[in-house]
């Protein structure tokens, strides 16, 4: 079984893998985009990543995290009836894994329904299965966010998203926003300032 890989990245392998050299080996590591994207790799930088094995009957599947955090939400969801390591590496596509523990925790589905394959049923079953797990997690760590701030958050990136930045860059001006601005509009405005974007030349107008 292997945990942890630890190499230079080798490039894409396609259908939504890259490859990792390890020690002249190259392994085949499906991963989220916005990973990849977000780290700016280039052929032959060094790449860690954590690793779940999925054995399947005919294939030995590697999917790799950045982080011991990802690892560890991705396992999570899981545990989720229903949810395989697809669907799951989905979900992980769509927010960073803080923003996804939150929006369950305050019971969100909105950010699960983003999910192809995922309708308000299986978004409702996620959030009832990992709720109280999650809830208690954010309690004993002290990030308790409210649903107001979990709905502006995906307000922000679905606006972002339309105005034609990608996914990775929305995520990553967003994470930038001082997280006591929970207002839509004051927070779009302050990720446009971060992607170098003026609001009045996208057709947005700041209040």
């Amino acid at each position: 079984m292997i945990g942890k890989l630890a190499g230079r990245y080798a490039g894409e392998a396609g259908n939504g893998a890259i490859l990792l050299d390890a020690n002249g080996v190259g392994y085949e590591v499906r991963v989220p985009p916005a990973d990849i994207i977000d780290a700016e790799l280039r052929e032959g930088d060094p790449l860690e990543l954590f690793i779940h094995t999925a054995v399947r009957d005919d294939a030995i599947d590697l999917y790799g995290f950045p982080t011991r955090e990802e690892l560890s939400f991705f396992k999570l969801l899981m545990s989720v009836s229903g949810i395989g390591p697809k669907t799951a590496l989905s979900i992980l596509t769509v927010a960073d894994v803080p923003s996804l523990k939150r929006a369950v925790a305050a019971g969100d589905a909105t950010v699960l329904t983003k999910v192809y394959g995922i309708g308000k049923k299986s978004a409702e079953r996620i959030i009832v299965e990992l709720k109280d797990k999650l809830a208690k997690e954010q309690v004993l760590s002290g990030d308790v966010t409210d649903g107001v701030h979990i709905s502006a958050e995906t307000d922000v990136l679905e606006a972002l998203e339309a105005l034609g930045y990608s996914a990775a860059e929305s995520r990553r001006a967003l994470k930038a926003v001082p997280r006591d601005t929970t207002d839509v509009r004051q927070k779009l405005a302050a990720a446009l300032k971060e992607l170098g974007t003026p609001a009045n030349k996208t057709g947005y107008v700041q209040p």
